[in-house]
């Protein structure tokens, strides 16, 4: 017998935005002394905690501010948003996976965007 899972649905969310949910959570099990944190959820808490710079509305205007260039996707905006690369090696690794490349003028031009932000 075997068991399958189904994506019900799929968001992409900035740490920036997880972090706030998880900070939820943690305020919740914090209210009932006989839950403790699991290690992944503390993991996942201290990760956010530690990499989240930019405030949650500051993360989703970068993401649309991306979105509006023509070689950023939706994912991979969100995957420049989290990363904040400041060279071009960094958003290079971004993208190594696509089956393109982009010229130093493109990746000049989503560096400067981030640039705004971060």
């Amino acid at each position: 017998m075997t068991i399958f899972k189904e994506i019900v649905d799929e968001e992409f969310l900035t740490v920036s935005e997880t972090k706030e949910l998880l900070a939820d959570v943690e305020a919740e099990r914090a209210l009932d002394e006989n839950r403790e944190l699991r290690y992944e959820l503390a993991r996942a808490i201290e990760h956010v905690n530690r990499f989240a710079v930019l405030e949650p509305e500051e993360a989703q205007n970068l993401v649309d501010d991306l979105q509006e260039l023509e070689k950023v996707d939706e994912q991979t905006s969100y995957k420049i948003a989290n990363l904040l690369p400041h060279d071009r090696d960094e958003l290079r690794s971004v993208y190594a996976q696509q089956r393109y490349t982009l010229s130093g003028e493109e990746l000049d031009e989503i560096l400067n965007v981030v640039a705004q932000y971060a």
